[in-house]
């Protein structure tokens, strides 16, 4: 008796669709996480890409916990002396909601070639609307 291994080839792929309204980001993070992967699959290979699409909803109605809003922070560094510029996600949300899940999701992936092959599986809104529904998503409960 052998281990099965998918083959890139042979992998289905399906389309889901989670609406981010009032869920906590990191247990969001982490389903999301999840599917990109293909851990929800009997035929999740680790080094190869079995992940489905996801869709991601609402991103503006993340819900954070705590003070986390205000104390948390993002840092970019322009590599030039002094060039650090932190922003709190409460601001964040407002130039960018669809970052905050996407940096979260990308955190939880392999930090290699097929994480970010993962990672462009992922389309995230910050409304309602989305331009995918000829691919017929499935909806994706938390």
């Amino acid at each position: 008796m052998s281990t099965y291994m998918a083959k890139p080839a042979e992998v289905e792929r399906k389309w889901f669709i989670i609406d981010a309204e009032e869920k906590p980001l990191g247990r969001l993070a982490s389903k999301i996480a999840q599917v990109l992967r293909g851990k929800h699959k009997p035929v999740y290979t680790p080094h190869v890409d079995t992940g489905d699409y996801v869709i991601v909803i609402n991103a503006e109605k993340v819900k954070l916990t705590g003070n986390k809003w205000q104390q948390k922070k993002y840092y970019k560094h322009s590599n030039y002396p002094g060039g650090i510029k932190e922003i709190t996600y409460e601001k964040l949300v407002q130039k960018k909601p669809e970052f905050i899940i996407e940096k979260a999701v990308k955190g939880m992936l392999p930090h290699n070639t097929l994480g970010n092959k993962m990672l462009k599986k992922i389309k995230v809104y910050a409304g309602n609307e989305h331009p995918h529904q000829a691919q017929q998503p499935k909806k994706l409960e938390l």
